[in-house]
């Protein structure tokens, strides 16, 4: 007997076959997509609900530009206010990150109210709305151990998850050592050993920023062989781009599907990837992904599903309707094979 509920198994259990109330369009409704690695003063951030992006998580800017956003305006966006470096430690002096976007800690007192101090650093952010408290451990310049603990530590008491822009050899064990929940990126410069992936892999989830790297093929490959090395330890991976980093389409991008395909994704982690609302719980409420007919078929391949998703609008819930002529048809086929 075929499985009774062929789109689910395809694209995991929230998938349903749907028509648009207004046209009476056939398609998929799947959960909000996210981008969980964005900044948003480097794009238009408006614009990426056109292309198919519901939620963004921002994960370096000005913590007061964030917190000023209007309550209930798509893209949904949760934040880390500003890049908690060392003194200067990237990402300050580039040209992208004005001063606003970084705070620049030289005391890694766990007290809130020192100036330049690592709790209060976190204490700012926090103050601001931020889901996500986010620290640099960069080769060139990386934060002392002493403020790394400080900041971790004040986060967590407070609630919030510490995120981890990884880059230069040993820099992703020092963020597993100290607790850090999640990287910023797939780790890109060097190749991690079995023992240092499982231990991520049992306690932190990875945004994926496969695409950035298209034009350097050893950073690619890195990333692409740590990723499908920590999915394949039971790691948690979600999709983001670190959109305004280049060249990149302002909505769900095929490439970065394609690429976590190359890591051996299929489409039920594809759509995992996208729909996972992390730093928070539950998918934002009221408005669905919608994709137009059904998805492509398995002659078709992976990458023909990838371009599928990359189609995707979003939507008020109240404008998808179940497709009763669907779940009649999967009924009949049901009944003809009993």
């Amino acid at each position: 007997m075929p499985h009774p509920e062929p789109l689910r198994a395809l694209l995991g259990p929230d998938a349903t076959p749907v028509r648009r109330a207004l046209t009476d369009e056939a398609g998929v409704s799947l959960p909000a997509f996210v981008d969980h690695h964005v900044h948003l003063h480097l794009i238009n951030g408006e614009r990426l609900p056109l292309g198919g992006i519901a939620a963004v998580v921002d994960l370096g800017g000005d913590p007061a530009a964030l917190a000023a956003r209007p309550a209930g305006a798509l893209p949904h966006v949760t934040y880390a206010g500003a890049f908690l470096t060392t003194l200067g430690g990237y990402p300050a002096g580039r040209e992208w990150a004005p001063p606003a976007i970084v705070r620049q800690i030289t005391d890694p007192s766990p007290q809130v109210g020192r100036a330049g101090g690592a709790a209060t650093a976190v204490d700012e952010q926090r103050l601001a709305g931020a889901s996500v408290i986010k620290i640099v451990l960069h080769h060139e310049r990386p934060l002392p151990d002493d403020a790394v603990a400080a900041i971790v530590d004040t986060a967590h008491a407070a609630g919030l998850v510490v995120v981890a822009h990884v880059e230069g050899d040993g820099m992703t064990r020092r963020a597993v050592d100290a607790g850090v929940d999640a990287l910023a990126h797939t780790p890109f410069t060097e190749r991690l050993d079995e023992a240092l992936i499982a231990r991520a892999a049992a306690a932190q989830m990875w945004i994926s920023t496969l695409d950035i790297h298209r034009d350097d093929a050893e950073a690619a490959g890195i990333a692409r062989e740590n990723l499908r090395a920590f999915r394949a330890a039971g790691g948690r991976v979600v999709y983001g781009t670190d959109l305004g980093n280049g060249e990149l389409p302002l909505g769900v991008n095929p490439r970065e599907l394609r690429a976590l395909i190359s890591a051996g994704c299929d489409a039920s982690d594809l759509v995992a990837a996208l729909t996972d609302p992390w730093p928070g719980t539950a998918s934002l409420p009221g408005v669905r992904t919608f994709l137009r007919g059904r998805p492509p078929s398995g002659a078709d391949g992976l990458a023909a599903l990838a371009d599928w998703l990359a189609s995707a609008s979003v939507l008020p819930s109240e404008d998808l309707l179940p497709d009763l002529d669907d779940e009649a048809a999967n009924a009949d086929s049901e009944d003809d094979d009993d």
